[in-house]
């Protein structure tokens, strides 16, 4: 078939970036600063950047952990707010590739669906196809593959027994209708993690009459401030940078603290978190019912309520949590064990993610289909027996950018010291000294539990285990030895 004149040149770089949301961006940005001498662009599925902060456009969509940490560590954060709503995060984002020349190295429409290595060219094949369908195959010595771990196309969507029979309208958080009535209508969100957490305040304070979370099992919710003092402080007295990484470094600090002090510690973080939940609920509110999960924190992400918005609209009673089991839909509502029906005109199945690594590209290595599922994370970034390739997996304890940041910057520390010794290639060999295998995910959400079997594994010794730790990550990225005898070098 002959090229079509009108679609865009195939790429010949030294790094290709799948994925253009913050991870991409800030490997791109790092590639700017850190590495001039290279050339490279980014890849880019959907027709805008940003991504989970352009896909969702649920009402209250927003970061669930502070944007000091949330934000790149290069360029400071300024909104007002620490815990920040989707526009003004995407702002922030874009913002920071057009400064240091990303957007316009960004290829827009083009969705990565295979990466095929050649040992003898000792390059990557990088076959993209466009929105019109037009097949394009890059070129690069080195991919980097910046597209998270959940699929964008589709969220983890659940057939309900009846629910053809619904008068009213059912939407997923991921794909929620532009023109969807908010105002004087009910609705049941199907849901108790972080999206149906935001989205009952945010619906109430659009004009629902009224907001009912169903919850089939409670989870952990921690008010937080929306406002850091200290930051508000800092920026009074000190240029901005330097409040930025004052402000990060506390919150880093505050959130390690916290994390592992509720890991070792679980009955008294229980009764804690208990705690301050009662005491900004109605007297003789059911707290153990809606707000007692079985599980220990962290065994599953604490949820964030910023300022306390769901506990007010809780405590209001614009909003109400029912925790149960769908048994079906009715025509006017959700049933639920025990036989009430839900009254809604919209149900909002909040239910969670579905789980894909690389955007759903296969991987090829010298003509032969990678098990990526059968492959070993080293160093949390890098994957057993694939050459020049690196991922961008974010901590399931702390905001997400801290580790894409530092792999980021060993990315290009890997790629200064390949090319200062004149070497091309670099490979971790996985050889059985990893120890047990364990999932890649610490997190048993239901999510992370359906989709485990797609995921690359960890092992349980380093530099195959994957240590949920700013601190550790930092030394390791900065200070570690590259010849470490585990990662080939060639």
């Amino acid at each position: 078939m002959p090229r079509d004149p009108m679609a865009p040149p195939p790429l010949d770089v030294d790094v290709l970036v799948v994925g253009a949301g913050i991870s991409g961006i800030d490997l791109a940005c790092r590639l700017a600063m850190h590495c001039p001498e290279l050339t490279w662009a980014v890849l880019e599925a959907r027709s805008a950047t940003g991504g989970t902060w352009d896909l969702f456009r649920y009402p209250g969509i927003r970061s669930d952990s502070d944007m000091y940490t949330l934000g790149f560590p290069f360029r400071p954060w300024r909104g007002r707010t620490s815990i920040a709503p989707a526009e003004e995060i995407l702002r922030y984002v874009r913002e920071t590739a057009d400064e240091h020349g990303v957007t316009e190295r960004t290829h827009l429409g083009q969705r990565v669906t295979r990466l095929a290595w050649s040992s003898e060219e000792r390059r990557w094949t990088v076959t993209a196809r466009t929105e019109s369908g037009e097949v394009l195959e890059h070129r690069a010595r080195f991919v980097h593959v910046a597209t998270g771990y959940y699929a964008y196309e589709s969220g983890h969507v659940v057939d309900f027994p009846g629910q053809e029979a619904f008068d009213g309208e059912v939407v997923h958080p991921q794909h929620w209708p532009e023109d969807l009535e908010v105002a004087g209508r009910r609705f049941v969100v199907i849901g108790s993690g972080a999206t149906a957490i935001t989205l009952v305040p945010a619906l109430v304070d659009a004009g629902a009459a009224h907001v009912t979370m169903l919850q089939r099992s409670p989870s952990y919710v921690a008010a937080l401030p929306n406002r850091d003092l200290v930051a508000d402080g800092l920026r009074r007295v000190l240029p901005g940078r330097a409040a930025h990484s004052l402000v990060r470094a506390k919150n880093v600090a505050l959130s390690t603290v916290s994390y592992r002090a509720l890991r070792r510690w679980p009955e008294g973080g229980r009764r804690l978190l208990r705690r301050r939940l009662a005491e900004r609920l109605p007297e003789g509110y059911p707290v153990d019912t809606h707000f007692n999960p079985r599980y220990d924190p962290w065994d599953q992400r604490v949820c964030v309520a910023p300022d306390g918005d769901l506990l007010d609209v809780l405590a209001d009673g614009s909003a109400s949590v029912v925790t149960a089991t769908v048994e079906g839909f009715e025509p006017s509502g959700v049933r639920v064990s025990g036989g009430e029906v839900l009254p809604a005109d919209v149900v909002v199945t909040a239910t969670g993610l579905r789980l894909e690594v690389g955007g759903g590209a296969e991987v090829v290595v010298d003509g032969s289909l990678v098990d990526l599922a059968a492959t070993h994370v080293y160093k949390g970034c890098m994957l057993s027996g694939v050459p020049n390739l690196a991922l961008s997996v974010g901590y399931t304890n702390a905001s997400w950018t801290l580790r894409a940041d530092l792999t980021a910057r060993w990315v290009c520390h890997l790629l200064r010291h390949l090319d200062r010794r004149g070497l091309s290639v670099a490979t971790p060999r996985w050889d059985g000294s990893g120890g047990e295998d364990r999932p890649l995910l610490d997190l048993t959400s239901g999510y992370v539990r359906r989709g485990e079997h797609l995921l690359p594994r960890q092992g349980s010794r380093r530099p195959w285990r994957v240590v949920q730790s700013y601190a550790y990550d930092l030394a390791v990225t900065r200070f570690g030895r590259l010849d470490d005898g585990v990662l080939e070098l060639r």
